[in-house]
């Protein structure tokens, strides 16, 4: 639709009439000397109010005027011109300005803190807000600075909020490297005070300018006992060697002015291992306590990276059914016009399912799962295709690499599909718990552990030889990272312990079925001792008769008023935390510890909406010193998906039109979108995959809307 720029002239205008903006260009970097027009490009500044509801533009004789943004009236600004009858018509002859008094409260509707719906609410114009409001959204949106300058945004603005004045691209950057400092001071404040023991995890990323980045992520349950997430460092380094991670990590902490550590969960790669012995020895060496039993078990190897490189293993000779498979979504995926023909194959044969297949990466098994998954449903559209489409088979006739390229997919190919399908799901789905970043992850690994055990255990005496084969090779490579004991962070047996649906008698029940009920006890023992350990020595440092910094004081008056009307009912609970001290002390002189009330007591009904972090923050005043090792131990991620996440963010940052940007830029902008992000939390993996399923309906919908345009230009629109 056209705009048009004519518009009527009023009463009292100097001069007005129908000048386009087509040949107008912004007069904002001459040099003019007048009062009210800016001098020196970008550094002058108009100084008149009126110029808030004028624009400027140049006429096609080379005039300068200005036009009123609400009446359309011009004036002109060329030398000797004042600003007077600009000021005077905003103040008394313009019948469409309504002036707005900023300080005014009005009725509004204001978003929920997670982003979704709105609630009423008033509110009030405040310029800096809403420059804040702006750089928040360029970063979380990851939008280029310069669209803050786009024609279409300011017309937006304007009409939605005429008094905000939007700044420039460069106004906007030192904006948004202000919000970065102030959040950033924020956090160190809350690290300082609070005194939490975090977890870390941490990668490394070679950009598409081959430069060497690696993020530092700590993980942590505050004293609400919610679990957190931010992204601390997102730097460059000089190599991926262990002495240059290690010292990466050892420069973060020192920035942050964290001492404490409880785990770092990092890949399975070498160079890892020297940079944890590394971070280990500085640990031990600023302070006691530092390292959790000296560094034991600092070193968490990522479990989703583990248990990738145990299915690609299994899948390294690909079956020629998944090719064969692969070819024929690589058919339909490779045109326009291949995938319309399939559509109409998809209606033809009465599919319910709206979802249309997806390509995999043959370097990722768990693409090629979704791949067969998807394929699978639709395998009666594809054995159409082979009945009609001639171009479809014409296809698999041709060579690939010098050699005839495998498929159509046969019946036999589709059975043995479904096969793969069956053999995977369960290692996808673990996949995904694993990679979660939003809810404890730590306490499933053993479930999780003894799951996949068993499976590979059943299926390498499968009768079909493929599945045997590929499960023989997989229970190899299972062995070598988690064979036993031994091989695996015992903290991540711990978890499992420390929640209250499964505790000791669960973690027997699986080894007594594994290793039977002698090795077993030996292995219990193992266990138990390193939970008596970790209890021995939170309570020397934390403790009631230890020598460091008593957190329990901080546990006790967790959630306690400040207010004064409530002074009595905070020395009540004063007491009532001494008291709590006393039987403590008691149990202990009786030889019950916390870890032994805690084993004593009868396990939870098992529930999936069972919270585990609720219940332990309701067990604070029963086992204060056991529920500062359950916040640390199930802060503790399994995987390093939440700093791998960071490396998406900067691929989308660092893009070739954006690659001058200046490294403290860059780690401003993916720091401050994670912090920021905290408050509008991401939706976790699974429900990502359902939103990119339902993109077929949206391009349906689009398509839908196409068909309907051209009736409409052609005249037969149903206007019914």
């Amino acid at each position: 639709m056209e705009i048009d720029h004519n518009v009527d002239s009023m009463e009292g205008s100097s001069d007005s009439g129908p000048e386009t903006l087509e040949n107008s260009s912004s007069i904002g970097k001459e040099k003019v000397s007048k009062k009210g027009i800016r001098v020196g490009g970008r550094k002058g500044k108009k100084k008149s109010e009126c110029w808030a509801h004028f624009e400027e533009y140049v006429t096609k004789d080379g005039k300068k005027r200005a036009r009123c943004k609400y009446c359309g009236d011009t004036y002109a600004v060329d030398s000797g011109c004042s600003t007077t009858n600009m000021n005077t018509h905003i103040n008394k002859r313009c019948k469409k300005y309504r002036p707005v008094d900023s300080k005014q409260k009005v009725l509004v509707k204001k978003p929920t803190t997670s982003g979704f719906g709105s609630s009423l609410g008033v509110s009030k114009f405040d310029q800096l807000k809403c420059r804040r409001a702006l750089a928040e959204m360029l970063i979380l949106d990851e939008l280029p600075f310069r669209f803050v300058e786009n024609r279409g945004f300011r017309r937006f603005c304007f009409e939605l909020c005429p008094l905000f004045d939007l700044p420039s691209r460069r106004t906007i950057v030192r904006e948004l490297y202000k919000l970065y400092i102030d959040e950033k001071i924020k956090l160190k404040n809350y690290f300082s005070r609070s005194k939490v023991r975090v977890c870390l995890t941490t990668d490394t990323w070679t950009s598409i300018q081959n430069i060497n980045y690696m993020v530092v992520t700590a993980h942590f349950i505050d004293y609400d006992w919610q679990l957190q997430k931010r992204i601390l460092s997102f730097s460059q380094i000089v190599d991926h060697t262990g002495d240059s991670i290690g010292k990466c990590i050892e420069n973060v902490l020192i920035e942050w002015g964290i001492d404490k550590v409880f785990t770092i969960t990092v890949d399975n790669a070498t160079a890892n291992t020297t940079a944890i012995g590394y971070v280990i020895r500085k640990l031990n060496s600023w302070q006691d306590g530092g390292a959790v039993l000296e560094g034991k078990y600092l070193h968490v190897r990522c479990c989703a990276h583990i248990l990738n490189l145990i299915v690609s293993d299994g899948l390294k000779d690909l079956h020629d059914s998944i090719v064969a498979i692969r070819n024929a979504v690589k058919f339909v995926k490779s045109s326009p016009s291949r995938l319309d023909r399939f559509k109409k194959a998809v209606a033809n044969e009465k599919i319910g399912t709206k979802g249309l297949v997806v390509l995999d990466v043959p370097t990722r098994w768990n693409s090629t799962y979704l791949m067969l998954e998807s394929a699978l449903k639709l395998r009666k559209a594809f054995q159409r295709m082979g009945e009609e489409d001639i171009q479809y088979v014409n296809y698999f006739k041709d060579k690939e690499d010098g050699h005839k390229r495998i498929g159509p997919p046969t019946l036999d190919d589709w059975d043995n599909a479904k096969v793969f399908i069956n053999f995977l799901a369960t290692f996808y789905d673990i996949t995904l718990d694993f990679s979660a970043s939003l809810r404890v992850t730590s306490n499933i690994y053993f479930k999780s552990w003894c799951t996949i055990r068993n499976q590979l255990n059943s299926l390498t005496s499968e009768r079909d030889p493929l599945v045997s084969k590929i499960a023989v090779s997989m229970q190899q490579k299972f062995d070598k990272y988690w064979g036993g004991l031994e091989k695996t962070n015992n903290l991540l047996i711990v978890a499992v312990v420390l929640d209250p649906r499964y505790k000791l008698g669960y973690v027997k029940f699986r080894f007594d079925s594994i290793y039977g009920v002698e090795e077993s006890q030996s292995m219990i023992s193992k266990v138990k001792g390193v939970l008596l350990d970790l209890y021995e020595w939170y309570n020397k440092f934390y403790g009631s008769s230890g020598g460091g910094a008593k957190e329990t004081d901080d546990v006790f008056s967790i959630g306690v008023s400040d207010d004064l009307e409530l002074g009595r009912l905070k020395a009540t609970d004063k007491e009532d935390s001494l008291w709590g001290m006393k039987q403590q002390e008691e149990d202990i002189s009786k030889g019950k510890s916390e870890v032994d009330l805690y084993l004593l007591e009868r396990a939870e009904k098992l529930n999936d909406r069972f919270d585990v972090l609720a219940w332990w923050k309701n067990s604070l005043v029963k086992f204060p010193i056991l529920s500062m090792i359950a916040r640390d131990v199930f802060a503790m991620p399994v995987s390093t998906v939440a700093s791998e996440s960071a490396f998406s963010t900067g691929g989308r940052i660092l893009d070739p039109f954006r690659s001058s940007l200046t490294p403290k830029i860059v780690e401003g902008l993916i720091l401050t979108g994670n912090w920021l992000q905290a408050i509008c939390p991401i939706a976790e993996p699974r429900v990502v995959q359902e939103h990119a399923q339902n993109e077929d309906e949206s391009v349906d919908l689009l398509d839908h809307y196409i068909n309907v345009e051209a009736e409409y230009e052609s005249g037969v629109t149903n206007e019914g």
